[in-house]
């Protein structure tokens, strides 16, 4: 165990899983000392995006800014709504949201409070950011696109983007990069990918993440499994030669 007081603990993409989350907590168990972080995209394709969002929001812990989070921003709060941002937001699990919220808005409150939420936080030895970093641009120049959005051209880095820090992503499902199985995190240079794809039929895995002790917590939604593994034992190393930059994705948005 590590001799500090407190543990820093990292929680990948809900997708509106709140029974999942709540059973990942309990085994997590943190307490007030405790750091807790979510990686964004509480909301959109599981059933209970309202709930997780009331949940973290009313919290002490820290939320990142996820694609899901800044989709539903861009429909509620953007002047200019198209209809093909309304059907890509409704294709990539709007629907389950607006359902779980049982009103055919969302709160004032929670826009608000979407809008605040950072695109990453440095912690001094990690970074936290929801899908990565854009190799080619610096950091003070990176934009909720880069650090939101970006997938391949991250995945495929040859050498760390920042030497003093580990970067913690979720964003794309790590059995869609290569050589990485369902349920297994996803780790590369410079960087760990904790996105175990809870909503997805072929995993069902949510993610937490004990960075201090180095411990996997996992919760499958599907069929209420619980595991906890040392990290060591649950990451596969991707060869960034073999993330095809450009390759048409095994996920949706």
């Amino acid at each position: 165990m590590s001799a500090t007081s407190y543990r820093r603990i990292v929680i990948g993409d809900i997708h509106g899983h709140y029974e999942g989350l709540m059973t990942l907590l309990e085994a997590i168990a943190p307490t007030l000392d405790d750091q807790v972080y979510f990686l964004g995209d509480l909301i959109d394709r599981g059933p209970h995006s309202a709930q997780v969002v009331n949940f973290v929001k009313d919290s002490c812990y820290q939320c990142l800014l996820g694609n899901h989070e800044q989709m539903l921003l861009n429909i509620f709060t953007n002047g200019q709504v198209t209809t093909s941002m309304v059907k890509a937001w409704l294709y990539s699990g709007g629907q389950a949201t607006l359902g779980s919220y049982q009103q055919p808005t969302i709160p004032h409150d929670h826009l608000e409070w979407f809008k605040g939420l950072p695109t990453y936080l440095d912690l001094g030895d990690i970074l936290l950011a929801h899908a990565g970093v854009d190799p080619s641009i610096p950091l003070a120049e990176q934009t909720a696109e880069q650090l939101c959005w970006v997938r391949d051209k991250f995945h495929s880095m040859q050498k760390p983007y920042l030497p003093d820090k580990l970067i913690i992503v979720g964003h794309t499902i790590t059995f869609t990069l290569p050589g990485v199985s369902p349920g297994k995190l996803a780790q590369g240079e410079g960087w760990l990918d904790i996105d175990t794809g809870a909503y997805h039929p072929r995993s069902g895995w949510l993610t937490g993440v004990d960075i201090t002790n180095q411990l996997v917590y996992q919760v499958n939604v599907h069929d209420h499994r619980l595991r906890t593994l040392l990290l060591k034992e649950a990451v596969t190393t991707v060869n960034p030669a073999k993330v095809e930059v450009g390759r048409c994705n095994k996920q949706r948005v």
